[in-house]
């Protein structure tokens, strides 16, 4: 068990590493060396636990995605309880955007993951959308269930809807990167258009 242990301590200390150069540098300067030593190990460890550099960044992008998913979490449950479709959107959209420094880590490291294949054309298959297909999945499940309680308007496309609201979360997240606005100013639209978007005002927590 101890050595599985060892092992898996790192993988993830190599994996962060990547994502510390992806966030500070951008993923065309995370060669496998440099990796080496950010992390400070050798170049053929690196080499023993990710056999490529593909297989390491997929490794990387996994944990970056746990990370987000860890962030929407502690976002829904700060939103009280019980949750409803309207807070639970609220809540994940608000923690996509890079209002903290986690959330800006999460931001550019994800903004450099989408240069690196704009440039590679050949990782756009291994980078996937399954994330993101999820994350919107889950989001218009939250909209038809908030229509079948008359809180969203019936003619509203749950999918469609889902995947303009994630648009606009990812939209807003590159403003405030861009230095076009702040956090606060970035939120403010999101709430904006979620107020929009829902009929019915948000039941107080514990309601």
């Amino acid at each position: 068990m101890s050595t599985r242990v060892d092992h898996e301590q790192r993988r993830t200390r190599i994996a962060e590493a990547l994502l510390r150069i992806a966030d500070t540098q951008g993923l065309q300067a995370a060669s496998m060396r440099t990796v080496a030593a950010e992390a400070g190990v050798s170049l053929r460890q690196v080499q023993y636990y990710f056999h490529t550099k593909d297989e390491l960044l997929m490794d990387a992008l996994a944990r970056l995605s746990a990370q987000l998913q860890v962030r929407m979490q502690r976002w829904i449950a700060a939103a009280g309880s019980p949750a409803t479709p309207r807070t639970t959107v609220t809540a994940i959209l608000s923690s996509l955007l890079p209002t903290d420094h986690e959330s800006r880590r999460i931001t550019r490291t994800y903004a450099a993951y989408h240069t690196l294949v704009l440039s590679e054309p050949k990782l756009a298959e291994q980078h996937g959308t399954t994330y993101p297909d999820m994350l919107e999945s889950f989001l218009a499940k939250q909209v038809r269930t908030a229509q079948e309680a008359g809180e969203v308007s019936p003619a509203l496309d749950p999918e469609l809807t889902a995947g303009e609201l994630l648009a606009t979360a990812n939209g807003l997240g590159a403003s405030v990167l861009g230095g076009q606005r702040d956090g606060e100013a970035a939120l403010a639209i999101l709430h904006h258009r979620l107020v929009e978007l829902f009929l019915r005002p948000a039941p107080r927590s514990g309601a």
